[in-house]
């Protein structure tokens, strides 16, 4: 199966969006491991709906006009892996985890590494929040779009819940 590709400008960089026939299957970054998310085949699509769609959502996201995303996600991956992604996309917009809470959310609360090894698999950056993931003290750690994209994004994440709560008041 080939799958599309679309390139998308962003605050963070260059990002590479792919979809397969029934969802999306990955965020990539411009400088990612390739070895990181394995795809198939895949061909640029400009005109892909899906893409399209995909890449308005997350300029509505860096524009601080969106907090969630609606979109058919199709990430390949093991059922840890997968289980561990839904831990993710279920940490709130501006809130953070760390991989000991995820790892006891999981119900093991010893499996930290293998957190951290499938959060670092995460294909579907952004999307799926894998930045929301901090060490245990707090400090920013891995992540495949850099160290300084995921301070950027939780910088974003909380000035636009700081606005939000603003503007309620």
């Amino acid at each position: 199966m080939t799958l599309a590709r679309k390139r998308m400008a962003s605050p963070v960089g260059e990002l590479s969006l792919v979809a397969s026939e029934t969802g999306l299957e990955a965020i990539l970054w411009r400088n990612d491991d390739p070895k990181r998310v394995r795809l198939g085949p895949v061909v640029d699509r400009d005109d892909h709906p899906l893409l399209l769609e995909t890449e308005r959502q997350l300029a509505d996201y860096f524009a601080g006009n969106r907090r969630s995303f609606e979109l058919n996600l199709d990430p390949s991956g093991t059922p840890f892996q997968r289980g561990l992604w839904k831990a993710l996309a279920a940490i709130p917009f501006g809130e953070t985890r760390s991989y000991g809470q995820l790892a006891a959310e999981l119900g093991n609360p010893k499996a930290v590494r293998a957190v951290g090894a499938a959060n670092g698999r995460n294909p579907i950056s952004i999307v799926v929040p894998c930045h929301r993931v901090i060490g245990v003290s707090g400090d920013l750690t891995g992540f495949a779009g850099g160290l300084e994209a995921k301070a950027f994004l939780l910088k974003l994440e909380a000035r636009s819940v700081g606005a939000g709560e603003r503007r309620a008041a």
